[in-house]
């Protein structure tokens, strides 16, 4: 059954929008840049103006003196010694100036320029997620209102259904994503301390998965009885997007592995898939919020930027952390370590 797309609107950034915005940000870059070289080279010039001036000075003062006098070489070395206390003032407060002035300029670049990204990014993620909204949202509904007017075989019924629970099921998860985001953010979500059985819930997990995707190769690798203490929904929300970003990312016919097992004292939580990995430059960023590797307006994978953020914030809540190595042949590894 394909997406219902009568009546809709696409409401991802296209080319030009993100071209523009690009070319915005690159534009407040230069004149930013453009005024403080400016400033600094005032300062520059200033110091260039009092140094002449101190010289012209001296000078003067050096003609002044009667060259037959006993007192010469003492009065010159003095006023020579004073025009060199005036050339290192000059310097100190000249640097000093600089120093400051920089320091005070990326002090305020740094947080600026962050949040004109973030700006940018939550613009981006409102895009994604109207979009991924309407779309889950208009193909139930188009499966619903063929139900209802047309009486079909059994084995076609269970297939409409099934899909129409699988568009629910991304509505949900989408929707887990932004409240406990939300949440987390404000710390309004106080992270429960449960004695769990995270065997269950992983194996849990992935059978909903392999339930909703048949098709795909299932390798689970489960160790049994793992207990840990923390919190049930968060680690369902961090399987749960994990092994959805595996299927995601991954060709139809290449193999999907959920692997949990104990190792040196430890809980170690891996998931692997065959897709097209990730680069290295971009893997400090892909657990940032809202970020999503690529172009926002030519990639085509559905998603919002919040699934490996919350990975990451769920995995150290419960003194883990997160990580992202290649597979092989390709492919990534995302491993969590508890």
């Amino acid at each position: 059954m394909k997406p219902f797309r009568r009546g809709t609107v696409d409401l991802r950034p296209n080319d030009n929008m993100s071209i523009f915005k690009k070319k915005r940000l690159l534009f407040a870059t230069i004149i930013y840049w453009f005024l403080l070289v400016y400033i600094v080279a005032g300062i520059v010039w200033w110091f260039i103006a009092l140094e002449q001036q101190n010289r012209q000075m001296m000078n003067f003062r050096m003609q002044q003196l009667r060259t037959d006098g006993s007192t010469y070489v003492k009065d010159a070395a003095r006023i020579r010694l004073e025009a060199g206390r005036k050339t290192a003032q000059y310097i100190g407060e000249g640097l000093t100036f600089i120093v400051l002035f920089m320091a005070g300029a990326m002090f305020v670049y740094v947080p600026v320029r962050r949040q004109i990204k973030l700006q940018l990014q939550q613009q981006n993620f409102m895009m994604a997620v109207t979009h991924e909204l309407k779309t889950p949202i208009a193909v139930a509904k188009l499966n619903l209102e063929t139900l209802q007017k047309y009486k079909l075989e059994e084995t076609r019924q269970q297939k409409i259904i099934q899909t129409a629970i699988h568009e629910i099921s991304r509505l949900d998860t989408l929707a887990n994503n932004i409240l406990v985001s939300a949440q987390l953010e404000s710390g309004r979500y106080q992270v429960a301390r449960d004695e769990l059985d995270l065997s269950d819930l992983v194996l849990t997990a992935a059978g909903d998965f392999r339930t909703r995707f048949p098709d795909r190769a299932w390798q689970l690798d489960i160790e049994p009885n793992i207990l840990i203490t923390g919190d049930s929904l968060l680690l369902r929300i961090l399987s749960n997007n994990l092994i959805e970003n595996a299927v995601k990312y991954s060709p139809r016919g290449s193999p999907i592995s959920v692997r949990l097992k104990r190792e040196n004292q430890q809980t170690v939580l891996q998931v692997l898939d065959q897709g097209p990995g990730i680069p290295s430059g971009e893997r400090k960023n892909i657990f940032e919020i809202f970020y999503r590797v690529g172009n926002e307006s030519t990639r085509t994978t559905q998603g919002t930027g919040l699934g490996l953020y919350l990975c990451k914030k769920i995995a150290r809540d419960h003194h883990g952390h997160i990580d992202v190595s290649d597979n092989n042949p390709g492919g990534s590894i995302f491993t969590v370590v508890f």
